[in-house]
């Protein structure tokens, strides 16, 4: 039961990582182009929306990585060692990349506010880094139980 439920998870990783891909190849280029129409006064603007897009698809990527790498680890009976610990780790850190990347572009997110008089456009340009803090918070507090339980049971091991 526990492969199947690995499997499933793996299968769940591939099929969220497959529309960022899409995102990246089809729909980012727009986005650069809109911004460019939206704000032709800001002439980089749409290179600095390829760069926070990209840029962050590749800490995502890495945070994928990590987790199919940790259920690896469930599969082998390795979920209670450091190698566990060192992933979530990383995938906290690539979610805290990510938010960080998307908040330095809330000022565009702004601008088109400004220029659409549409207030409801911020909120949607911190869905993005608010999910990825979550999921950095959740990953931190798993790391710090793994943490706790491979420390209980170093110490039970030593007194047996």
């Amino acid at each position: 039961m526990q492969r199947v439920s690995t499997l499933f998870l793996k299968i769940a990783l591939f099929f969220i990582g497959v529309p960022i891909l899409a995102l990246c190849v089809f729909l980012v280029p727009e986005l650069g182009k809109l911004a460019a129409e939206l704000l032709p006064e800001f002439a980089l603007v749409k290179y600095l929306v390829f760069a926070v897009f990209y840029a962050s698809a590749i800490p995502f990527y890495i945070a994928l990585y990590q987790a199919f790498k940790l259920l690896q680890y469930i599969d082998q009976s390795k979920a209670f060692t450091d190698l566990a610990v060192m992933a979530l780790k990383n995938i906290k850190r690539c979610a805290i990349a990510i938010s960080i990347l998307h908040v330095l572009v809330l000022p565009l997110f702004y601008l088109f506010a400004e220029k659409d008089d549409a207030p409801g456009v911020i909120f949607v340009g911190l869905v993005v880094p608010f999910a990825s803090m979550v999921i950095a918070v959740f990953a931190a507090v798993l790391q710090k139980l793994l943490k706790e339980a491979i420390d209980i049971k170093s110490e039970n091991d030593l007194t047996v």
